[in-house]
């Protein structure tokens, strides 16, 4: 029996135990939760006939609390996340294994590396070590030879004679081989040539080096990536906080402390069972509009980013209007960021009109006393905090009343106009007339409103001129104020407005909506202003972040890597890092090679791909749109009967995306992506370019890269994130002449 015949032995013996050993768990787990069921069932039975259903005197209250007390402990020990964690693991226990000598010991450990911990806690053996513990990072990151890793003990080294890499799927071992230097290609390019699926898939098999030191990453509290299309980003930052979660048995860190913001729901969905396929349940995800509905809650109208975008790429087809484009860019720049706090300090020492304050001729409080108090406030107490408790204290000067009584006591008031003779007392009447009208004459001062404050910025004459002293205004900036005052006016606003709004409001009413987030992930995020990060800031200043983006990918405008100075300077962390991804796995070099040469001179970067191989891209001319709809609609029978499961027609904008829908649903089964709503599923579907930003499909066709609809460099950005969509096979349909970026 030769080498590989005996180690196959050898392993196919292995996984038989394990597996044995995970059905016989299995079975324990199952056994204990059908008699905690039990146990319930009868504690609940026991309430019922031993205690009294209302209680009528403390004793009884008493008794019904101990009984759910009880009741709680048995709910508590009530968890089957263990069970699903052993089904899974069935399936496939582990996919990795070294051999390892620790230094100062002679004895070899084999181990195994898989989803999660598999030990007998009656031998204490171990069969299969979680990948986020910390020897598993020595699997990662590791050749043969000495190797170290982090503990919390310490650090510990060791050597390592053996690296192996499985292929198990139903439980049975399909092929095995030894690597000496790292995780191979041959994992790597085999889970690549794969159909993509609906969902995004966790990459515990094939996690590179690089890739494991940003996820392992514990020192810093500002983590940012650059990271190149397909270099795995996203895939990275869910399974860094599927780490954090589990070093956070240590750090006190839960799902409901962790929040990621995502650059849209599409998104969001299409990344939604990774963590729950790792074991990490409850993590909030959220998108810019969430943030803006939950703070201002539809005040100023419905604008979506996906809507922002569609009205950006329609204004840049009449030559010259790039009056939104240069809006949002001030709106959401630094310089606007100035001007606000500049507002918020003029309205505090400037407009707020307070008054003595008298009452039945006595004097409380002088004008200068009141405006002395609310300045003098050294530990930064938000604005309409500071006149909420001015209001509170005057009131409570003149009335025994509380303040919030007087609110139910107007009712009273105006219920009784013209029936004084209903309230017993008609002194008690006119002190409550009294107190109201002297709350209302304070509120004058003690007031203050976040919508309205934006609006004067724009209204006053001159404000706005005066507040920009020293900093450079847009060309534009007359129309951009005229434009925002008659939207203010009629209660629409455009989305750049929210980050304004948004800050104005957490800084003057404070951070009264967001709390207990410890950890926030930002993606893709060259498509956040730094005002946008300034409202980040103040919405989780206690968290620790990471922050991942490709500038070349940014849509509005260009981007370089000041963005990620800028987020470091504005979140203002102790410990920050910078970190680059410049190889990627998604596409075939031949896709990533014309990928390349889409970004232009200049633009190209340091980038490596994965040596996988396919066909080149292909770029075919029609005369007509009906000729590149029924070229499609074979296009989508002759890959599908390939085997590919997921085919993107990819439109530059909803409103194409829709037209091309309509035609081609009358003759091949297709879905339209739609903002707000839309999931990935498999097979065939139509998207917008900006709406397919971080997806990925078998085959992507872009729709009519003609010469008109494809020109400008905000036009190369779409297109870009367009064609890096695809896996295996890239089409670019024309009508006429052909873009002159392709």
């Amino acid at each position: 029996m030769d080498s590989y015949q005996e180690n196959h032995q050898e392993e196919i013996e292995y996984l038989k135990k394990t597996l044995a050993f995970i059905e016989e768990e299995v079975k324990k787990e199952e056994k204990n939760l059908e008699e905690k069921k039990s146990d319930l069932i009868a504690a609940k039975k026991d309430m019922y006939e031993n205690t009294v259903h209302i209680a009528s005197d403390f004793e009884s209250l008493v008794d019904i609390n101990l009984h759910l007390m009880q009741v709680n402990n048995h709910i508590s020990g009530y968890d089957t996340r263990r069970i699903k964690n052993l089904k899974k693991m069935i399936n496939s226990p582990y996919f990795g294994r070294f051999d390892f000598i620790e230094k100062g010991f002679n004895e070899k450990e084999k181990i195994y590396i898989g989803l999660y911990n598999l030990m007998d806690k009656n031998t204490g053996e171990v069969y299969v070590y979680d990948w986020r513990a910390p020897i598993s990072s020595v699997f990662y990151r590791y050749e043969l030879g000495e190797v170290m890793y982090d503990t919390p003990a310490g650090v510990s080294r060791g050597d390592v004679s053996l690296k192996r890499q499985y292929q198990i799927r139903d439980s049975q071992l399909k092929y095995f081989f030894d690597c000496s230097v790292r995780i191979t290609d041959e994992i790597l390019q085999e889970v690549l040539s794969h159909n993509t699926s609906a969902k995004m898939k966790n990459i515990i098999e094939t996690i590179q080096k690089e890739q494991d030191v940003i996820i392992r990453d514990r020192d810093h509290e500002l983590l940012i990536v650059q990271g190149v299309a397909g270099s795995g980003k996203t895939s990275i930052a869910l399974h860094r906080i599927a780490f954090l979660l589990y070093e956070g048995l240590n750090t006190n860190l839960q799902s409901k402390d962790v929040i990621i913001i995502s650059p849209n729901s599409v998104f969001s969905h299409y990344i939604s069972s990774v963590l729950p396929e790792l074991g990490e349940e409850n993590v909030r995800q959220s998108i810019f509009d969430d943030l803006v509905l939950e703070v201002l809650q539809g005040r100023f109208g419905k604008e979506t980013r996906e809507m922002q975008l569609e009205a950006l790429i329609h204004s840049r087809v009449k030559i010259g209007d790039e009056g939104r484009k240069k809006s949002i860019d001030f709106k959401g720049s630094r310089v606007f960021k100035k001007i606000l706090d500049r507002l918020l300090w003029h309205y505090a020492h400037r407009l707020i009109e307070f008054e003595d304050v008298y009452y039945n001729g006595t004097i409380l409080a002088t004008r200068q006393q009141l405006k002395n108090r609310f300045l003098h406030n050294e530990i930064g107490i938000p604005m309409a905090k500071q006149l909420n408790k001015i209001e509170t204290i005057l009131l409570q000067k003149v009335h025994p009343l509380q303040k919030k009584r007087l609110k139910r006591l107007e009712k009273i008031v105006e219920k009784s106009e013209g029936h004084e003779f209903e309230i017993k007392s008609f002194s008690r009447l006119l002190a409550i007339k009294q107190a109201v009208a002297f709350r209302d004459r304070i509120q004058k001062f003690t007031k203050v409103d976040y919508g309205d404050l934006y609006t004067q910025l724009f209204k006053n004459r001159g404000l706005l001129h005066k507040l920009a002293q020293g900093l450079t205004l847009p060309e534009n900036i007359n129309e951009i104020i005229s434009t925002t005052l008659q939207n203010l006016e009629e209660g629409q606003v455009h989305y750049e407005d929210y980050a304004p709004l948004l800050y104005l409001k957490l800084k003057v009413e404070g951070n009264n909506v967001v709390s207990g987030i410890k950890h926030v992930v930002i993606d893709e995020a060259q498509d956040y202003t730094p005002l946008q990060y300034e409202v980040f800031k103040i919405l989780y200043d206690n968290a620790t972040y990471t922050v991942l983006g490709d500038i070349r990918q940014a849509i509005e405008k260009p981007i370089d890597y000041s963005l990620y100075d800028d987020v470091s300077e504005i979140l203002n962390k102790g410990k920050t890092i910078k970190l680059s991804l410049n190889k990627g796995y998604r596409s075939t070099c031949e896709i990533n090679a014309f990928t390349q040469k889409l970004l232009g001179e200049g633009n190209q970067h340091d980038y490596c791909s994965i040596e996988r191989y396919g066909e080149e891209p292909k770029v075919i001319q029609r005369e007509t749109l009906e000729g590149i709809d029924q070229s499609i609609i074979a296009d989508i029978g002759n890959y599908t009967q390939q085997g590919y499961e997921s085919v993107a027609i990819i439109c530059k904008t909803q409103k194409e995306a829709e037209k091309v829908f309509s035609r081609l649903k009358k003759s091949v089964q297709l879905t339209l992506i739609k903002p707000q709503e839309g999931e990935v599923i498999k097979g065939a579907l139509v998207i917008p370019t900006y709406m397919a930003k971080g997806l990925e499909f078998d085959v992507v066709i872009i729709y009519d890269v003609n010469k008109e609809n494809y020109v400008s460099d905000f036009d190369r950005q779409l297109l870009y994130i367009g064609c890096t969509r695809a896996l295996h096979r890239l089409v670019i349909y024309h009508k006429g002449d052909k873009s002159p970026l392709i």
